[in-house]
């Protein structure tokens, strides 16, 4: 990989590591749901009209929009939203990895091999330690919904694999437009049009980069890199950089948030980046029916197309940690 595009793949998963930082000062501004809503919506226009027509069949793009765009994220948002920590966030969702090659497994019947059973069971393992960490020091419930969200990015990731879009970036722009209503929607029944319009009448400029850096930069820029990359090169080569992701996750949140990261965490990373490294980069098994072959292999992690805000600065810095327990 020439120096530009090694640079590119680490600028990507900043990107999307700080996102999560992003998102937590974005949840200060907006109800959970109606950030997502609006991150969705800011991503899909105006691209939609740049990007062209679908590539993909429209059953598809809906099947993604529904899982990924409104349980995955919305999921990701409201646990967040009740207390789930940042940088915490952004390394739990990536036992996402052990989802998808789980039911990659049941639905298109790829036997992992020994190596990657390994790799599931030690990600599992910091997924323990994650909850025993948190158990300590925040809620739990906060904890099971980013897990959930996890689980539905898996589920998404072999949709994805199955759509087998050839331009992510046109794939990615077309599914946002799938979760603004339904995300809408349950803001409206869920947080209350109250509740939305307060949120939206009392928009400043940070609340606005909020969402312009969670669509534009972590969407729109991030996922039509990680396409140009995995153009000039292979995903075995280029997947190993979504590990950076909770490491740049991880720091920006005891940076800017500052987020304490205790010994045990520490711990459950080291075997949740190495469990999901086992899982996601090791060949997997020929398939027992053959499944359609996409641009995302079913065990390594998909770009999260995360949520996120405005780029941290100087306020972000000084901002004041909201109480774990804020409800959503």
């Amino acid at each position: 990989m020439r120096p530009s595009h090694l640079t590119l793949a680490v600028l990507v998963a900043a990107v999307w590591g700080v996102n999560f930082t992003v998102i937590e000062i974005g949840l200060d501004h907006f109800p959970p749901l109606l950030f997502s809503a609006l991150r969705f919506l800011a991503a899909a226009l105006p691209a939609v009209f740049l990007v062209g027509r679908p590539k993909v069949a429209w059953k598809w793009i809906v099947a993604v929009g529904l899982v990924l765009g409104v349980a995955k994220f919305g999921l990701l948002f409201v646990g967040m939203d009740a207390g789930m920590p940042a940088g915490l966030s952004s390394l739990v969702l990536q036992i996402q990895a052990v989802f998808t090659a789980v039911i990659a497994a049941l639905v298109l019947g790829e036997r992992p091999t020994r190596v990657r059973l390994l790799g599931m069971l030690v990600a599992l393992a910091g997924i323990a330690v994650a909850a025993v960490d948190e158990g300590a020091s925040g809620p739990l419930g906060a904890f099971a919904l980013v897990v959930a969200a996890a689980a539905c990015w898996g589920a998404s990731n072999v949709l994805t694999r199955t759509a087998a879009p050839t331009d992510s970036l046109n794939f990615m722009v077309w599914v946002s437009t799938v979760p603004v209503l339904p995300l809408l929607a349950l803001s409206l029944l869920v947080e209350g049009p109250s509740r939305d319009l307060a949120a939206l009448r009392a928009l400043d400029w940070q609340g606005a980069g909020t969402v312009v850096y969670v669509a534009w930069i972590t969407t729109v820029f991030g996922f039509g890199a990680w396409g140009f990359l995995l153009r000039h090169h292979p995903a075995s080569t280029v997947a190993p950089f979504s590990l950076l992701v909770p490491v740049f996750g991880m720091s920006s949140a005891a940076l800017f948030l500052d987020e304490p990261v205790s010994p045990l965490r520490w711990c459950a990373a080291a075997l949740l980046v190495g469990g999901v490294a086992l899982t996601s980069l090791t060949p997997r098994r020929p398939a027992r029916r053959a499944g359609p072959a996409g641009p995302t292999a079913s065990g390594a992690p998909a770009p999260p197309a995360p949520p996120a805000a405005a780029a941290p600065g100087p306020a972000a810095a000084v901002r004041t940690r909201r109480p774990a327990g804020r409800a959503s």
